[in-house]
């Protein structure tokens, strides 16, 4: 009751006129209903909903059938040490190759380390390779759908090879098409027949596919390490000095054994394994 007295003295009082009045309680009264809980609520409803959606995750089938969609950063050279893509990533391509695996012993890896302390000594910075392996494909860009009987050519093809053993020991220099990469590498000097016969086959199974074979004349190697950009003419200074580093090792010249036991094929994230 004092509110009401209150309020209906304060309007006695100012009573400038009745259009002014009707505006004052007008306005009282779209106040009130901007705090009314009939309208208030719908709008924390409205809310919540548009809160709610747009945090929903991809459901696991989406992100497991491009597990190698990578967003725009990651496509920035400086995100992988300089590297640059050979081909442009496109949604559903995958990219893919064919390898015979290495598992480098400790004497190995202790002679690496050797071989890139001398080539920082020279001013050659190189990285070693994550994991090793002997190419018996370029890489290529396969379509999703295609990996299933993509792989399932290259089983029935490899069936019939045999295992087998490499080795080498002598190094060499390579840098890729686009001259963006350079590499030290280890070329092979046994097994240079039975390498060639994997290629035929995977070379049958790329041409199924329309799919770039393998280099006329390859040079088959292990790399060992890469560095960023053309550097062939810089390293071919050093490359007699890392030679020495081979010939001269402690137990006699080092030989790289490589047992020819599976084909692999890595296509995206995923590994297929060819047992010969």
């Amino acid at each position: 009751m004092l509110t009401a007295y209150s309020s209906s003295s304060e309007e006695e009082s100012e009573a400038p006129s009745t259009t002014t009045q009707n505006s004052s309680v007008s306005s009282k009264c779209q106040e009130e209903d901007d705090h009314s809980p009939q309208r208030k609520k719908p709008k924390m409803k409205e809310q919540v909903v548009e809160t709610s959606v747009s945090r929903l995750p991809l459901p696991g089938c989406l992100l497991e059938m491009f597990p190698d969609e990578v967003n725009s950063q990651a496509e920035e050279s400086a995100l992988h040490g300089g590297r640059v893509r050979s081909f442009k990533h496109e949604r559903g391509n995958w990219a893919t190759y064919v390898y015979l695996p290495y598992h480098p012993e400790e004497e190995f890896r202790l002679l690496l380390e050797e071989m890139l302390s001398v080539a920082r000594a020279r001013g050659v910075v190189m990285t070693p390779q994550e994991e090793f392996h002997l190419s018996l494909s370029q890489t290529v860009a396969l379509r999703h759908h295609w990996i299933q009987p993509f792989t399932q050519s290259l089983r029935a093809g490899l069936v019939h090879c045999k295992r087998f053993l490499c080795s080498a020991g002598r190094l060499r220099i390579y840098c890729n098409a686009e001259g963006t990469r350079t590499f030290l590498g280890m070329e092979v000097s046994n097994g240079h027949a039975q390498l060639l016969d994997l290629v035929q086959v995977v070379d049958k199974t790329m041409a199924e596919f329309h799919l770039d074979p393998f280099y006329k004349d390859p040079s088959f190697h292990v790399s060992l390490a890469w560095c960023v950009g053309d550097l062939r003419e810089q390293m071919k200074e050093g490359i007699q000095e890392l030679q020495s580093l081979v010939d001269d090792h402690e137990e006699g010249p080092f030989q790289l054994m490589l047992d020819c036991v599976e084909v692999q094929c890595r296509t995206g994230n995923k590994t297929f394994r060819f047992p010969l």
